[in-house]
């Protein structure tokens, strides 16, 4: 184990590395952070900032030697960075984990080894491979095979001939187009898993989009007993195959009644920043018990929750026109006894940026439904979830 007062160190400076750095102080810890942005989220509260690039092997020198063990924060970290810390430090997840999940070809064919059920789809490196894709991958979803997120980096194609302007628009980056399902809903799974191989999977999570962007999480999810269950045993499987350490998420769609797994994320996710008021443990406190060897903490919920994103538009009059910038009026949601408040500490507001969020905790799911989407609305988010 490695125990306090040790320093962590993590890889990325955005809201899900504060977070992080607020469980390890939390528990004891001392956390640097490497990151190029020098006005990084996580970097504000951290007890060092190394700005640098994450293949500045001088700093990821001086990480290795001031840190007891090292985690990333989000997938784009490059995989031979993390390659070369493991040579020195305790890393986890591991680069091989991490590489399949942050290049989707990879993600997809490990689905398909695997026999998890996941979108047909099929690599696309030219235009040539689009001319020559199957029919039945039509209509389909065009994505970039590395660094999108947030529905960037990918548009949905009713042909080859829509799918070839795409890929010319992603200026030659090497994509996937997979099928476009008939969507009855969305979950997601936020899970640990140690190094003995034991599993904490948290409550499944029923999720709503707007305009590509995660807007609303429901825990637990309005789904059948079964559907829950079988988030959990294919996340489980997906860690386990991964040999996973660490707090892992995956997004599923559900079609037909059954599940199709969507994507991996190898670190916290969005979804389930419910679990820092709902929970028993949240999942970075999970992702540092990991990281450190500690025994994995339980995921009960305590309370019925609804979380609600807070993107960079409520910050403008006129989000289109990016004017009259203001801060907006937090009083609507201090008003509601049982809703919490996080504002992630950005530099600055755009739109579409992620924020902040809040989460509502109830009895039950319907009121904190009620009284997040009310407040929803009261802090001037007027489109439909």
């Amino acid at each position: 184990m490695i125990l306090p007062p040790s320093t962590l160190g993590v890889l990325g400076g955005g809201q899900l590395g504060r977070f992080f750095v607020a469980a390890a102080h939390e528990m004891g810890y001392a956390v640097w952070v490497l990151d190029p942005d020098p006005h990084s989220p996580a970097a504000r509260v951290a007890d060092r900032h190394l700005i640098a690039a994450y293949d500045d092997y001088a700093a990821l020198d001086e990480l290795a030697q001031g840190c007891a063990a090292v985690t990333t924060e989000f997938e784009n970290v490059p995989a031979g960075t993390l390659d070369y810390l493991d040579k020195f430090v305790v890393v986890r997840p591991s680069a091989a984990a991490v590489s399949v999940c942050q290049n989707r070809i990879a993600e997809k064919n490990f689905l398909r080894e695997h026999g998890l059920p996941h979108a047909d789809f099929a690599a696309i490196p030219n235009e040539a491979s689009l001319r020559a894709a199957s029919s039945r991958l039509f209509p389909g979803i065009l994505k970039v095979a590395r660094f999108g997120y947030d529905g960037r980096g990918q548009a949905v194609v009713a042909g080859p001939a829509e799918a070839i302007t795409a890929f010319q628009q992603f200026k030659g980056e090497i994509c996937i187009v997979e099928q476009k399902l008939p969507l009855d809903g969305e979950l997601s799974i936020v899970l640990a898993r140690d190094e003995s191989g034991r599993i904490a999977s948290f409550p499944t999570i029923e999720n709503s989009h707007r305009k590509g962007i995660l807007d609303v999480s429901l825990v637990p999810a309005r789904a059948a007993t079964r559907l829950r269950r079988r988030a959990a045993e294919l996340a489980a499987t997906i860690a386990e195959r991964l040999d996973y350490i660490g707090t892992l998420a995956v997004e599923f769609f559900v079609v037909d009644g059954d599940l199709v797994i969507n994507e991996m994320a190898p670190r916290p996710h969005n979804s389930g920043h419910y679990t820092l008021d709902a929970c028993l443990s949240s999942q970075f406190e999970q992702q540092v018990r990991a990281l450190c060897g500690l025994p994995l903490g339980a995921t009960d919920a305590h309370s019925a929750a609804t979380m609600v994103n807070l993107l960079g538009d409520l910050w403008y009059e006129s989000a289109a026109a990016g004017q009259h910038y203001r801060e907006p009026d937090w009083s609507a949601l201090y008003a509601v006894p049982g809703l919490k408040l996080h504002l992630y500490g950005k530099h600055h507001a755009r739109p579409g940026r992620k924020m902040g969020h809040f989460t509502v905790l109830a009895v039950d799911l319907q009121r904190a439904r009620e009284l997040a989407l009310a407040a929803r609305t009261a802090i001037g988010i007027t489109d439909a979830s």
